[in-house]
C-alpha cells in the first residue's frame, strides 16, 4: 500500500477522542501518525495501520 508522509488516513476505528482522521508524519516499518482533532502522536506498526485504513486522502502535489 502506498502511504506517504503528508497523507491523511481515514481509519475504520476512531481515536478515543472521537476523530477517525490521522496525518502521516513518518512511514516505514512503523507509522508515526497524528490525530487531526486532539494532536496526539502515536507510533503504530505498518501491518496494523494498513489493516485499518478505510481511505487515503492525498494532497495534490504542486508543480
Amino acid at each position: 500500500m502506498d502511504v506517504r508522509v503528508g497523507d491523511t488516513l481515514v481509519m475504520k476505528k476512531s481515536h478515543p477522542c472521537g476523530e477517525n482522521e490521522f496525518l502521516v508524519l513518518r512511514s516505514g516499518m512503523d507509522f508515526r501518525i497524528r490525530c487531526k482533532k486532539c494532536g496526539r502522536e502515536v507510533m503504530v506498526p505498518r501491518a496494523k495501520v494498513e489493516k485499518n485504513i478505510k481511505k487515503i486522502v492525498r494532497v495534490a502535489s504542486e508543480g
